[in-house]
């Protein structure tokens, strides 16, 4: 710590904690006594305060980490601080307590009041996310700022990182329709939608400045990329029109929009930009805030006082206007307040801007006319109200000089500021506007601690000045003297007078108005300057839609095509022929009705507010009646527009697609508009129903099963085997026919609103199979966790078993246990690969194949270890008989009806069984088979004399519910909704 401008120094670590390792600095805007350091957040959460200039400190332990704070303009004790977790905290005491004020808050979008135009001086301006998941611009005091007490000044979402507080003017985005709607709220009024020209269509809009009562905004259109069009807007900020087309636009190292347009310190109405012209920059100023532009001067000699010759036929001076990111350097322009009409700034002359053959020009009369004071890159610093320059060549080499001149840079005189060459990384110019005190920082190597060098130039200022030393500067445009409506006369002290000005300087400027001419007016907005300056109406506008939102017996300003430049003084001339006229209020019919959702979305979820807005484009807000009916069986209707401004509020009982239909209606006519809302309950899960086994060019019934079952509209996206494509349905099943033998995959997604769920199933397909449904010894129940992994485990062992016992291949066997008690499984034995071409003989082995696995399973030959001590025997499932009836008295004629048809069926099965061989088409699956419909669980076609699982072998009827929607995993299938079984399919309920 210094308090001799860097004479001496003292060391604060015993003051700070040796420890203590500090990531930033901050110094009270309102007192510069109170200073506080933070803490790295990687080794601790605290703060040290200090109210002594940062001669003693007091530390306090924090229980969240800082990532940036805002001091308030006026009271010096109030603090906002942001979380790295997006919580934003007050202090009213300095940093020494804090309160939580709101959570989720986006980064950067919290503003304190600002005075003059918010009611209670704590009242902070934030963006934030609230409990409903949207983006809302909330308002509350610090203190006051519990959900009950926040209140929300624009009533529907907005778009995240779009809400700006400056000045007298608030600003927010809404997304709607895939467009970008931008808002503004002047001096807090109502907000108003911000008005460019019908076609500009932005993709992105930055606010330049709001001083002056006026907005400079930055808009790129929707054929833009690397450039951005310049406009400039009323007073309210609502209408806007074009000052420049084509801005030269860039991103900063952290990503950031760079626009190349820069504002002259000093003087109001001039700005300098970067405009792009057939693939080329050139540097444009401009004399009235935007109305009119020109090419800059070229010098007309270089430093060697050598006329400029240019190589191509038209030369001009291009500068590079972006300031730098780098607060310790004066960056490429530079211009002052104190120093009106002095620019310093770093370019080149020719045909358009570049980056070789850079110069350092500077200007004395605010623009009019350069001179070249340098042939490389220097940064420039003002010293002592801009009379004095200095000047440090930026370069990557160590150096040991610098530069100050006297005369605004006409002739420099060279001063040696260390006796060792400096890696020079930065400068630090006391924030005094009289300094005569620099500090320079850097390094003696890359290697070298840092250096810190004070420069002192208190020394070459001879003496202090006095009115001979003065000399007066007349601001023009080319020779025109009246400037945005006023000529101004500056005092300022005369190129090569050696002398300071002190503390008590004070610059005398000399004002009076100007009689208006055309050049103090601008198009106003739906109107277009012409070269011979006449502003015309747009072919998109009408002058007459200015009275649009106006009542009958009100009154409004109807446009002249013209407007004066807003902050320009003149006064009388050509004011009144301009001045917009005060008109009647006409009648309209209801013209241009739209309906549109608050989020822009024509999707919402049952249950939920749905916010619905209504615009007219012409019509009497006040005497127009609103009815709108919601499609659901209820309408609201309203005598005019002011209940309907801030959304219409509804919540839909069921899911589907409603008709939602605006109706406006007055005197003179009426007008519609329709909007078709879907409405739709968040869909679960998805379980794919597909057959374990299918047959070739045989129609394949697939079903998607969703859960909740009323989730309203859905739309379904099916991908078979390696397609690319989907084929799209609103129904949940579809018909397919596979035409490829082996594993062909199936993937179903779902889509209702924004939720997208999917699952995936692979499906055996071959000419013919045989299969057969397979039990187990009970003791394998009391290990069955009934899902979905245990099961495709176990149909694994059980293959393999099989195999080993039989030497079948692995690939002729597929095995699916189902879900649910008691454990059950189908088997199914596939024909050998490529064997197609020999139909008859394959499955003749087939049937070989099936006798043999038959045998092992009836002779209880296939059995697994499926934990040390328990055995579990697979066997074929059988047909069991009912028992015998008691033949008491007590037993009705039907029973024993019942009984001899359970005997005569158990029968038919035995004989079947007996003789299968003879009759090879029982229980074969193949082409000529005859259709039936497919079943939840089974293999496709499935005969009716296969062996099935009756209702009686489940414990109970939601057990069938488990077996009829679990997935079925099979191999290695992978799905990404959630499918597992689930006793209940949930239906959406109303909230």
């Amino acid at each position: 710590r210094s308090t001799d401008y860097g004479t001496t120094y003292e060391k604060l670590n015993d003051k700070v904690g040796l420890k203590t390792v500090l990531s930033y600095l901050y110094v009270s805007p309102t007192n510069k006594r109170k200073i506080m350091l933070l803490s790295d957040p990687e080794i601790e959460s605290s703060i040290l305060i200090s109210s002594d200039e940062g001669a003693t400190y007091q530390k306090y332990r924090l229980n969240f980490y800082i990532q940036s704070l805002l001091f308030h303009p006026k009271q010096e004790e109030w603090i906002l601080a942001y979380s790295l977790d997006q919580k934003l905290y007050c202090s009213m005491d300095f940093g020494r307590k804090w309160h939580l004020m709101h959570e989720r808050v986006t980064p950067n979008r919290f503003y304190w009041s600002v005075t003059g135009l918010d009611k209670d001086p704590d009242l902070v301006h934030m963006e934030a996310r609230t409990a409903d998941g949207y983006t809302h611009y909330l308002t509350c005091r610090i203190q006051e700022c519990s959900e009950t007490k926040r209140t929300g000044p624009f009533s529907r979402s907005i778009d995240v990182s779009s809400l700006v507080v400056q000045d007298e003017y608030i600003f927010i985005q809404v997304t709607a329709g895939g467009r970008a709607n931008y808002y503004v709220s002047y001096k807090r009024e109502p907000f108003a939608q911000i008005k460019l020209p019908k076609y500009s269509l932005p993709k992105d809009m930055h606010i330049i400045s709001t001083d002056e009562n006026q907005v400079f905004a930055a808009v790129q259109e929707w054929n833009q990329n690397d450039t951005y069009n310049l406009y400039i807007s009323d007073t309210r900020g609502v209408y806007f029109t074009l000052a420049l087309e084509n801005v030269k636009s860039s991103r900063g190292l952290e990503g950031n929009v760079i626009i190349d347009l820069y504002k002259v310190a000093g003087i109001k109405g001039i700005f300098l930009a970067n405009k792009k012209i057939d693939d080329q920059i050139k540097t444009f100023i401009t004399y009235n805030k935007g109305r009119d532009w020109r090419l800059l001067e070229a010098p007309d000699t270089n430093l060697r006082g050598e006329p400029v010759v240019c190589p191509l036929p038209f030369c001009s001076l291009h500068l590079h206007l972006q300031l730098s990111e780098n607060p310790y350097t004066s960056g490429s322009i530079s211009s002052k307040e104190t120093a009106p009409g002095l620019l310093v700034a770093t370019g080149n002359i020719g045909s358009e801007l570049s980056y070789n053959d850079v110069g350092v020009f500077i200007s004395s009369d605010g623009g009019n006319s350069w001179r070249q004071i340098f042939e490389e890159e220097y940064n420039v610093w003002f010293l002592d109200w801009g009379g004095a320059l200095v000047a440090m060549k930026h370069t990557s080499v160590p150096i040991r000089h610098m530069w100050v001149s006297f005369d605004e840079g006409r002739s420099w005189s060279k001063y040696s500021f260390t006796s060792t060459p400096l890696f020079v990384d930065g400068s630090l110019v006391d924030p005094g506007i009289e300094t005569q005190i620099m500090t320079v920082f850097g390094h003696f190597s890359l290697r070298s601690e840092w250096q810190l060098v004070k420069v002192d130039y208190k020394s070459i200022f001879s003496r202090r000045c006095n009115k001979d030393d003065y000399q007066t500067w007349h601001l023009h445009n080319q020779g025109e003297p009246c400037v945005m409506g006023e000529r101004k006369i500056y005092k300022k002290r005369k190129p090569g007078a050696q002398c300071y000005l002190g503390r008590d300087y004070s610059r005398t400027v000399v004002s009076e108005p100007c009689v208006c001419g055309q050049s103090d007016f601008e198009c106003d907005y739906g109107y277009e300057r012409y070269s011979n300056n006449q502003c015309v109406p747009a072919f998109w506008f009408s002058p007459s839609s200015l009275s649009k939102d106006c009542s009958i017996g009100q009154s409004y300003l109807n446009s002249t095509g013209y407007r004066r430049i807003v902050s320009n003084n003149c006064t009388d001339g050509l004011r009144e022929k301009y001045m917009a006229k005060v008109e009647k209020c006409p009648g309209k019919a209801p013209r241009g009705l739209h309906i549109l959702t608050s989020d822009g979305k024509l999707v919402t979820e049952q249950g939920h507010n749905a916010t619905f807005i209504i615009l007219m484009e012409e019509g009497d807000l006040q005497r127009t009646n609103i009815q709108l009916d919601f499609g659901d069986g209820i309408a609201v209707s309203y005598a005019n527009f002011s209940p309907v401004e801030d959304g219409i509020r509804h919540v839909y009982k069921s899911a589907g697609i409603f008709q939602v239909t605006a109706y406006a209606e007055n005197s003179l006519g009426s007008d519609t508009a329709v909007l078709f809302l879907h409405v739709v309950c968040p869909v679960e899960h998805i379980h794919l129903s597909v057959p374990f086994v299918a047959i070739r060019n045989k129609d394949v019934n697939i079903t998607a099963v969703v859960w909740p079952s009323q989730a309203g509209t859905l739309t379904y996206f099916w991908w078979f085997g390696n397609s690319t494509k989907p084929l799209i349905t609103l129904e949940s099943s579809i018909s397919y026919i596979f035409t490829m033998e082996g594993m062909n995959t199936v993937t179903v997604q779902v889509a209702a609103g924004n939720t997208l769920i999917q699952d995936t199933k692979e499906i055996a397909v071959h000419e013919y199979f045989q299969s057969q449904l397979l039990s187990f010894s009970p003791n394998l129940d009391y290990y069955n966790p009934d899902i979905p992994e245990w099961r495709q485990d176990i149909g694994k062992v059980i293959k393999r078993a099989l195999g080993q016992v039989t030497g079948i291949p692995e690939e002729q066997i597929l095995v699916a246990v189902f879900p649910g008690l008691p454990t059950s499984a189908e088997l199914f034995i596939l024909p050998r690969k490529n064997t197609t071409d020999r139909r008859k003989s394959s499955e003749a082995d087939l049937e070989q194949v099936v006798e043999i696995l038959f045998n092992a399973l009836n002779q209880n030959l296939v059995q697994f270890e499926l934990k040390p001590g328990v055995e579990v025997i697979v066997y074929v499932t059988q047909l069991t008989l009912a028992p015998l009836v008691d033949s008491s008295t007590g037993h009705s004629s039907s029973a024993m009806l019942m009984l001899l048809s359970v005997v005569f069926v158990g029968l038919a099965v035995f004989l079947i069984y007996k003789f299968k061989r003879k009759i090879p088409w029982i229980n074969i699956y193949a082409q000529v088979q005859h259709d039936k419909e497919q079943e939840m669980i089974g293999s496709v076609s499935q005969s009716e004399n296969a062996p099935k699982i009756t209702l009686s072998e489940f414990t109970d009827p939601e057990e069938l519910m488990d077996k009829e929607l679990d997935t079925r995993v099979m191999g290695s299938i992978s799905t990404i909704a959630n499918s597992e079984s689930t006793k209940e399919i949930p239906n959406c309920t109303s909230v």
